[in-house]
C-alpha cells in the first residue's frame, strides 16, 4: 500500500503554501492524525551556528508537533535564488533519490505526510527537472493554493493544466487570503476556477490580521475543525 501524503504548491511564490500546510498539519494533529511534514528543498535559508535553517520547515514542525530531522529538509540553500541556481552557488546538485528516500522513511514513521514544494510547479530543482517532476517521483497527489485577486484564474488554471499534462492528479485548490469584503473579481474567481481547472476548489481561507504566522494556523485550525465541510475536504485530501 502507498503511504499517504499530499504535495502543496501553489499557483506563485508568496501565495501561502506554508499557512495552509502548517494549518492543515494543525488540524490533523489535534484529529488524532500522526502526520509528518517535509520541506525538500528551501532557499533563502538563514545561518544560525554555522547551520542553515528552513523558518518554513521549523513552522510546519511546529503546527504538526514534531522534530525537525534531515528527513524533514533534506536541502537547505542559503540564497534566495531558484533552487537549482541556489544550489548551484554552493556546488550541490538536487538529488531526487535522496528525497525520496528521506520521504519513504518519514512515511514509514506518521500515517499522512504534508510536503510542500518550492514556489509553483515549474520551478527548476537540477538540471531540466522541476517541482512538477519531484511530485511525480514522490507519487503524491496535489494541494494548490491560489491567491483570490485579479489574475488567479489564469494562474491557477495553468497550474492545473499543467500539472494534468504531466500526469499528476490535484485533489484540489484551497483560496488562501480571501478578504472579508470580497470585489467583483475575488467573488466570481472561485466559480470560474471550480468550472474549469477539473479539481475542486476545497475551500476559501480567509485573510487573518494577526502578525504571528503559527497563530495564524492555530486559529485557522480551530476554525476548520468547526466547519461541517472540513470532513469532506480532509476526504478528498486522501483521510
Amino acid at each position: 500500500m502507498k503511504k499517504k501524503g499530499i504535495f502543496i504548491t501553489g499557483t506563485d511564490t508568496g501565495v501561502g503554501k506554508t499557512i495552509v500546510a502548517g494549518t492543515l498539519a494543525r488540524l490533523l494533529k489535534m484529529r488524532g492524525c500522526n502526520v509528518g511534514i517535509m520541506k525538500p528543498v528551501t532557499s533563502g535559508c538563514r545561518e544560525e551556528n554555522g547551520k542553515l535553517i528552513s523558518d518554513d520547515a521549523l513552522l510546519l514542525a511546529q503546527a504538526a508537533s514534531v522534530s525537525i530531522t534531515q528527513d524533514n529538509t533534506p536541502y537547505c540553500l542559503q540564497a534566495p535564488l531558484a533552487p537549482s541556481e541556489a544550489a548551484r552557488k554552493e556546488g550541490l546538485t538536487i538529488n531526487f533519490d535522496q528525497i525520496r528516500q528521506s520521504f519513504n522513511k518519514l512515511s514509514t514513521q506518521h500515517d499522512f505526510v504534508i510536503v510542500e514544494g518550492a514556489g509553483g510547479l515549474m520551478v527548476p530543482l537540477a538540471g531540466g527537472l522541476l517541482i512538477a517532476d519531484l511530485v511525480n517521483a514522490l507519487e503524491l497527489p496535489l494541494l494548490v493554493v491560489a491567491r483570490p485577486s485579479l489574475g488567479t484564474i489564469n494562474h491557477t488554471l495553468l497550474t492545473c493544466f499543467a500539472a494534468q499534462q504531466m500526469g499528476l492528479s490535484v485533489a484540489g485548490v484551497v483560496i488562501n487570503n480571501y478578504p472579508a469584503s470580497p470585489d467583483p473579481a475575488e467573488k466570481s474567481a472561485s466559480h470560474h476556477i471550480g468550472s474549469l481547472c477539473g479539481a475542486p476548489v476545497l475551500g476559501l481561507w480567509q485573510h487573518r490580521d494577526e502578525f504571528d504566522e503559527m497563530e495564524v494556523i492555530e486559529n485557522m485550525a480551530d476554525w476548520l475543525d468547526g466547519q461541517a465541510e472540513t470532513d469532506v475536504v480532509l476526504r478528498e485530501l486522501g483521510l
